[in-house]
């Protein structure tokens, strides 16, 4: 009787552990659904916003579609998928490789699909999804190089090409260490540094190589011998987004159980990359004319951000002149710790800080970002103008005006400004044209400018140069516009 008890009782305890297990799980898991709202926030939004960086055929890359630029290739397909399984829109953003976490950890977009292997350092700071696609490590060389080289171990005392923040340039860092490691932003500036004798190869995805050797000529593969110590290429999200990272990596399993990325999405990339057109064709469609809408796009862009930024530069650089020349002590001390720092830090610093830094405050569009940065950073050069020009003009000046009954306002506004305007305006001149370089600046957070166009036709031409010339040339025709405008008004106030 007693056994019979201590084996009742021994059932009683089993089932009450095996109870209170699965109760302990789901209390960690409602838990950690009110705190993760992730996929919810998506969800409500109605989009799921993609960060990449396509100059990185067949994963993403840029074509000419009818006349307008459109992201498409293997990644961009894996990202549609996701975000169709979540029932939302995706939308892509663009910028530079190196880029793409910070934008992640600053809320400016949902996850990371650009060719990004999941490796330990990256996942102390963001989540990662299973691998998606493995794929191997090559090396492109120029063709009359083929007899020279045949992996990294015969490139001792030579330069190896690598994208800025990629797993390749850490290889070539650990593996590699007889060699000279040199990156770049763009795996088309790598391509072109390599056709032009910057460095001896560049390290890509195997499938990247294959598609930079087969459309642009002078440049072959040969196999890397990396040892690679990689699941493959993976999905990035924002550190804690567990239920987003959970939907992707059913899609995943969806994509390797059909095979979509050997069976549909590559295929359909391959076919964006060979065009499918006679040779005639190919090279009607990447002459330089067929890519005009892109160039004008990114003079449109070019100028309203210069437009916007030299108003908005003047006006502030002219209130910080005044309040540098002023009375007030605090109001003195305020500008010029302003103009001081601004001078005193890069201009590439202080966009990504808008962007990127004020991004996790207020989410700044990238344009606008663009704006507010140039804008600033002129504000600074255009305050040290004015109140030079200022300056410049004699005390007698203001003596000889107060002394005739004018008050300080109109001794400032009719007798001080008019002669100091001719004495800053060719400095004004150029600052202004300087303001329209620097502008430049911000097609590394995806502004659609003059030079993130000219990108794009590289990347989807694969020619490097050309592109470069077409954008030198369209600089100096508005910088030259701007200066012969600029000695007109010069040249009329001298007479005046």
């Amino acid at each position: 009787m007693k056994k019979a008890w201590r084996l009742i009782e021994a059932l009683l305890v089993t089932v009450l552990m095996l109870t209170l297990v699965p109760q302990k799980t789901s209390a960690a898991d409602k838990q950690e659904a009110r705190t993760d709202n992730y996929l919810r926030n998506v969800k409500r939004k109605g989009e799921l916003v993609m960060g990449t960086s396509p100059d990185f055929p067949p994963y993403e890359f840029v074509k000419n579609v009818n006349g307008k630029s459109k992201v498409m290739g293997m990644d961009i397909e894996v990202g549609k998928k996701v975000a169709r399984d979540m029932g939302v829109k995706l939308v892509v953003r663009t910028m530079d490789f190196d880029s793409l976490l910070v934008a992640l950890e600053t809320g400016k977009i949902d996850m990371v699909i650009s060719g990004m292997d999941a490796t330990p350092k990256r996942a102390q700071s963001v989540d990662f999804s299973r691998a998606y696609y493995k794929s191997g490590q090559n090396l492109l060389i120029r063709t009359e190089d083929q007899d020279k080289y045949h992996d990294y171990k015969s490139f001792a005392g030579k330069a190896i090409g690598a994208q800025t923040g990629s797993m390749q340039a850490t290889l070539i860092k650990q593996q590699a260490k007889k060699s000279k490691l040199k990156t770049m932003d763009k795996d088309n500036d790598l391509v072109l540094g390599l056709k032009t004798h910057k460095f001896d190869a560049v390290a890509v995805d195997k499938a990247t190589a294959e598609a930079f050797a087969k459309n642009t000529s002078g440049i072959m593969v040969i196999p890397s011998g990396f040892r690679v110590d990689s699941a493959g290429s993976s999905i990035a999200f924002h550190k804690g987004a567990k239920s987003l990272v959970r939907q992707a990596n059913k899609s995943i399993a969806e994509i390797k159980q059909k095979d979509l990325i050997n069976q549909k999405y590559l295929p359909k990339a391959g076919k964006y990359l060979a065009g499918g057109k006679s040779k005639k064709e190919a090279k009607a469609s990447n002459s330089m004319w067929a890519y005009k809408d892109f160039f004008i796009a990114g003079v449109g862009y070019t100028l309203f951000i210069s437009a916007i930024s030299v108003f908005f530069g003047f006006l502030l650089g002219a209130i910080l002149a005044f309040m540098r020349l002023g009375r007030n002590q605090i109001a003195r001390s305020v500008a010029t710790a302003y103009v001081e720092f601004v001078r005193g830090t890069p201009l590439m610093v202080q966009l990504l800080f808008i962007y990127f830094g004020l991004g996790l405050i207020i989410n700044i569009p990238a344009l606008l970002s663009g704006i507010i940065a140039v804008s600033l950073n002129s504000a600074a050069y255009v305050a040290e103008v004015i109140r030079s020009g200022i300056s410049s003009i004699a005390v007698g000046q203001t003596e000889a005006s107060r002394s005739l009954g004018l008050s300080r306002t109109a001794t400032m506004r009719y007798v001080i400004m008019p002669q100091a305007m001719k004495n800053i305006w060719p400095a004004l001149g150029n600052e202004f044209v300087s303001l329209i370089k620097e502008s430049s600046i911000v097609s590394v957070i995806g502004v659609k400018d003059l030079i993130y166009q000219s990108r794009i036709v590289q990347a989807d031409t694969y020619r490097g140069v050309m592109p470069l010339v077409i954008t030198m040339i369209l600089y100096f025709i508005i910088t030259f516009g701007l200066s012969s405008l600029m000695k007109v008004f010069e040249r009329k106030m001298n007479h005046d």
